[in-house]
């Protein structure tokens, strides 16, 4: 671990299970655990290193029959930086070991099927990361505000997903689960800009403004979905976003540590070492 983080507590928060989340207590801005903006990407790019080579370990490791993998579940408001986190934090990894899905609004053959039947498909395999930009919990999150489902069914749908993830946990895969913790003032420099460049105007849609007034409902969906579903086998973290070198680097620094814990090794060689080097030299 670098020596400007101290642990996943002081870079984002981790909630415990059953602790009630007020999002409007955490500074956006904040960021726990960095001296400053030089440090943390100093210790960025050393973490990118060995980001590689425990990805290395992991895709090798499935060669060898194993089933572990890992799954990056991102969320936030439009702006909070998902795609931004995912190109800096996967960008210097393998491709052949990384799988990448961003959820939008269902489609119509998506609609006739229970709402987990399309994140089925998306996860990864042995040896693979996995990064959900938006996930699962866009069919949770959207209905409640948008009150498109009864709330028996946003409360069946909290206990799918918490089923799903402990069968994933229990098959081998690791769940990480981010909330980037954006800030309404923060969000809406963000929108402008957009709107400021020509180049960034196909990144704007109206309708951003349009969920900037349901921010509220939004932030108490998000406090009800993460109580619902923090759970021992796949808790959520919460990084604070306004600053987006920050978020990239605690999403890192999290990742670093859950591939750490999981102890890989490299695979042991199936042949006789030492023959097959007597036969190379001899051929």
């Amino acid at each position: 671990m670098s020596k400007h983080v101290a642990g996943s507590g002081e870079w984002s928060r981790r909630l415990r299970a059953a602790t009630p989340l007020d999002l409007a207590s955490l500074d956006t801005g904040a960021t726990p655990g960095a001296l400053d903006k030089d440090a943390a990407q100093a210790d960025f790019d050393g973490t990118a290193r060995t980001l590689a080579k425990l990805q290395e370990k992991l895709f090798a490791d499935s060669l060898a029959g194993s089933g572990r993998s890992v799954l990056l579940v991102l969320q936030g408001m439009d702006t909070a930086g998902k795609g931004g986190v995912v190109k800096r934090v996967a960008g210097p990894m393998d491709p052949q070991g990384l799988t990448h899905h961003a959820f939008k609004k269902p489609t119509a053959e998506e609609l006739a099927h229970p709402f987990l039947w399309r994140v089925e498909k998306q996860l990864p395999a042995p040896g693979q990361i996995g990064v959900f930009d938006r996930s699962h919990y866009e069919d949770v999150l959207v209905p409640r505000v948008h009150e498109s489902i009864s709330s028996e069914e946003l409360v069946s749908r909290y206990a799918a997903i918490n089923d799903f993830e402990q069968r994933l946990v229990d098959g081998g895969t690791t769940i990480v689960k981010v909330m980037l913790h954006l800030g309404r003032d923060e969000q809406k420099n963000r929108l402008l800009r957009r709107l400021d460049r020509s180049d960034k105007h196909w990144k704007f849609s109206p309708a951003d403004v349009d969920d900037r007034a349901l921010w509220p409902l939004f932030q108490d969906a998000y406090e009800v979905a993460i109580g619902a579903t923090n759970t021992d086998a796949a808790p959520w973290h919460v990084v604070p976003a306004d600053h987006k070198w920050y978020s990239a680097f605690a999403v890192q620094q999290l990742l670093a540590e859950v591939l750490g814990a999981l102890d890989l090794t490299w695979p042991p060689a199936s042949y006789d070492v030492d023959a097959e080097r007597a036969r190379l030299l001899a051929s």
